[in-house]
């Protein structure tokens, strides 16, 4: 190894170091230094995106892929960084106010004072009359013989010559007195009053206890702050589950760098327990068994047979035993450790 490459390793492993350390300044400077020794390998470009906004990210994951095209570990995070590029809120566009010409403020300019143009709209005369017509109007509605006589002589010209013609009609002809006729009043009706009814007390019904069975509700799972995931791929990484706890530990050697509560089986349907490796990994899976169907499983890691590690969307009772076997998580928690891990990962699980 010569001194360039033991340079270049320790960068990188004082990049991880800081990184788990949760200082991202110190990881930006040693993956900037180990990315200057060698440019040409991947894993520097991949702790910058795992540190850095968005848009950065995503340009450093395409670097990386343009230097391994194949790498999973880059495809994972340029996952990752266009999921946080989405999430990331628009700009909103700024109003911009047109700047008024000087001539329209009326300033003084070089030969004298600026004359103010005058302005589109009617006719001077006519807003004069407008304005006549209003205090007339409102001069009514305080008085009412003023009104009565704006309403009788101005308003409604055609009703007054209709009401004269019909009284000179009257004076010409005999008008017939009209008999009075008796109104009869109408008897009242007796209203019954309800008969009050006896209102049944309800009978105390028995809580049914839950099931072991999930089924997906209606309910979404509660939004959660995002959390910053971990950088693709790693050295001596595993994952260990207590069951007795509901716990699941990452584990980076012999450092823990991370811990969730979970979910697992019930005693109808337990977890199996021993060492076990990841097998495959799913972004979303389907899932059936006897009696429940979930389909779009997020974040899916299957270890043995059917059993695996996922998100999940359908409870948020973690902590107690719920699941046909599996290890339930949280969605935003089962987004960390699918991250975290790769094909081939540890998982030791014992009571």
């Amino acid at each position: 190894m010569t001194v360039n490459d033991d340079a270049l390793r320790k960068a990188l492993d004082n990049a991880r170091i800081a990184f788990h350390q949760g200082n991202h300044t110190a990881t930006r400077y040693w993956a900037r230094l180990a990315a200057q020794l060698n440019p040409n390998i991947e894993e520097p470009w991949l702790w910058m995106a795992a540190v850095s906004s968005p848009h950065a990210s995503v340009e450093y994951l395409q670097k990386a892929l343009s230097i391994n095209p194949n790498s999973q570990r880059a495809r994972q995070g340029m996952h990752w960084a266009v999921k946080r590029l989405r999430l990331q809120p628009q700009p909103q566009p700024s109003a911009q106010v047109s700047p008024r010409p000087q001539a329209a403020l009326g300033r003084p300019s070089a030969a004298g004072f600026a004359k103010a143009p005058r302005r589109a709209g009617p006719n001077r005369r006519i807003w004069i009359v407008i304005l006549v017509l209003l205090a007339i109007i409102s001069t009514a509605l305080v008085s009412p013989a003023l009104g009565s006589y704006i309403n009788t002589y101005l308003l409604k010209p055609d009703s007054v010559m209709v009401a004269q013609m019909d009284i000179i009609k009257a004076s010409n002809t005999p008008t017939l007195t009209n008999t009075p006729t008796v109104t009869p009043s109408p008897t009242p009706t007796v209203t019954p009053s309800p008969t009050p009814t006896d209102t049944p007390t309800p009978t105390p019904t028995d809580t049914p206890t839950p099931t072991d069975t999930p089924y997906p509700t209606d309910t979404p799972y509660p939004t959660e702050e995002e959390q910053e995931l971990p950088v693709p791929g790693g050295e001596d990484r595993w994952i260990d589950v207590d069951l007795s706890d509901q716990m699941l530990y990452a584990y980076e050697g012999e450092m823990i760098v991370n811990s969730f509560l979970v979910s697992t089986g019930t005693w109808q349907h337990p977890t199996v327990t021993g060492e076990y490796h990841i097998y495959v990994k799913y972004l979303y899976a389907d899932m059936e068994g006897p009696g429940y169907y979930l389909p779009d499983v997020p974040y899916t890691m299957y270890f043995y047979d059917g059993y695996g590690i996922h998100g999940t969307y359908w409870h948020n009772n973690f902590g107690t035993p719920m699941s046909h076997g599996c290890i339930n998580l949280s969605i935003p928690d089962s987004e960390w450790v699918y991250y975290f891990a790769e094909v081939g990962t540890l998982v030791n699980i014992h009571e």
